[in-house]
């Protein structure tokens, strides 16, 4: 529905559209839902110094974070140290569009959009 509404025709529009970004991060989170919404409770997150949190996925006492970025080679950032500390994430993922899944540091992975789609293990 956003690419009809922003007249998007097809890939080549896509890629060169400044909501390229809002597009992806829409899609990726609606995928992750889509394989986690019946197993965990699920919220934004943002503080009022500017940090934030695409999905914070919640059961019981595990605490998931998923931060989604339409870059090939993602990087750890000031948001995501703050939220792993804040919230007390066991694990925080980077849904990105490259194809490898890697470790970005301790309890912060990169993961390829195209393997999540495979099946993410939350």
């Amino acid at each position: 529905m956003l690419h009809t509404l922003l007249n998007i025709q097809d890939k080549r529009d896509l890629l060169a559209h400044p909501k390229v970004g809002a597009s992806w991060e829409g899609f990726i989170i609606n995928q992750v839902l889509h394989l986690a919404s019946d197993k965990y409770e699920h919220f934004f997150w943002a503080t009022h110094s500017g940090a934030e949190l695409d999905l914070l996925l919640v059961k019981g006492r595990r605490r998931v974070g998923v931060e989604v970025k339409f870059i090939s080679s993602p990087q750890v950032t000031r948001s995501m140290k703050i939220a792993l500390e804040d919230l007390k994430l066991n694990i925080l993922y980077v849904i990105y569009a490259g194809e490898k899944n890697f470790s970005l540091s301790k309890k912060i992975y990169a993961v390829s959009a195209w393997k999540m789609l495979e099946g993410l293990s939350l």
